[in-house]
């Protein structure tokens, strides 16, 4: 009998059916790495936003990717900061303003007080589940002074990832590529429903190591064009992508929402299809936003999505 993780996790919930299962079979299925990579594409997870927080310990963040058997994420810079000793405080100050900038100010102080090297210690957890921190968010990042721009950049590169990412605002992206060529690491700038293909290419101008991190399920809401096209134009600029499902544009002007993977009417098999075709270097990352079903959970719809993204690779047409 052959069985996956996913069979052994199902097996595990009840105590007689794990005891059918010989020891050394639970042993190699439990120590076996998760493995996300389909027909050479890697599907990924935004984390810990896909579990429904930012400021989710690291553990917790591994256990749940292996659950999933995912095997690269994007990353927030919550739960490595909050693993090398940020207080939690600091990351959660509430919604009054004056709570936030006196967080944010205290945040800046410790950031300047660390070592971003130390963050090797959290790539080391998640190598060792096998798990890649391919990129690094980061919330607020055109309010950093220079050195905790210096520093965003040391924890990424710490951390194992290639790139960093952050939200799409063109005047700031002219000094964010600055430090992105100086420190020779990629910054993948996210759009939303009202970010054309234009905004991205004018923070392309500003810096070789400036790109993008195409949300291809914004792009269709927004009525913004054709994502494949984007991706076939700027795949040299592209850190990887969002993969959510949205209905087109409504006729009033209004975006489409969000709906389970294959229910809308963004491209998705295209554009894995499309990756898959050209062997481009770009991490697919879902990103998980649709409500979830009556009589299921997070995770289980998870599942559905990685899972309909391996059958868009793995299919001939």
């Amino acid at each position: 009998m052959t069985l996956t993780r996913r069979d052994l996790g199902k097996l595990l919930l009840t105590v007689p059916a794990a005891g059918l299962l010989p020891r050394e079979a639970v042993a190699a299925l439990l120590a076996a790495k998760p493995d996300s990579r389909f027909a050479g594409v890697q599907i990924g997870m935004n984390v810990p936003y896909n579990y429904g927080g930012r400021t989710m310990p690291v553990d917790e963040v591994i256990a749940k990717t292996v659950q999933l058997n995912v095997s690269a994420v994007e990353l927030r810079s919550q739960p490595i900061e909050l693993f090398l000793g940020v207080p939690q405080a600091v990351l959660e100050p509430g919604r009054e303003k004056p709570a936030q900038e006196k967080a944010a100010q205290d945040l800046r102080e410790w950031r300047l007080k660390n070592d971003p090297s130390k963050a090797a210690a959290v790539k080391k957890k998640f190598d060792e589940a096998g798990i890649t921190i391919d990129v690094v968010k980061y919330d607020g990042i055109y309010q950093f002074s220079d050195p905790e721009m210096d520093y965003a950049f040391g924890l990424a590169k710490a951390a194992g990832a290639r790139a960093i990412s952050c939200e799409l605002e063109v005047e700031g992206a002219k000094r964010i590529g600055q430090f992105a060529d100086r420190h020779n690491l990629m910054v993948g700038y996210h759009g939303h429903t009202h970010t054309p293909a234009s905004m991205f290419e004018e923070a392309f101008s500003f810096a070789k190591h400036n790109g993008a991190n195409l949300d291809i399920g914004h792009y269709i809401a927004g009525n913004l064009g054709d994502p494949v096209e984007f991706i076939k134009k700027h795949h040299a600029r592209i850190t990887h992508i969002h993969v959510k499902d949205r209905r087109k544009q409504q006729a009033d002007g209004k975006d489409g929402e969000n709906v389970p993977f294959g229910q809308g009417d963004t491209p998705i098999k295209a554009v894995l299809q499309t990756i898959r075709d050209n062997k481009w270097p770009i991490q697919a990352t879902i990103e998980f936003e649709y409500k979830v079903p009556d009589g299921s959970d997070r995770m289980a719809e998870m599942v559905k999505c990685v899972e309909f993204c391996k059958a868009a690779l793995l299919s001939k047409t």
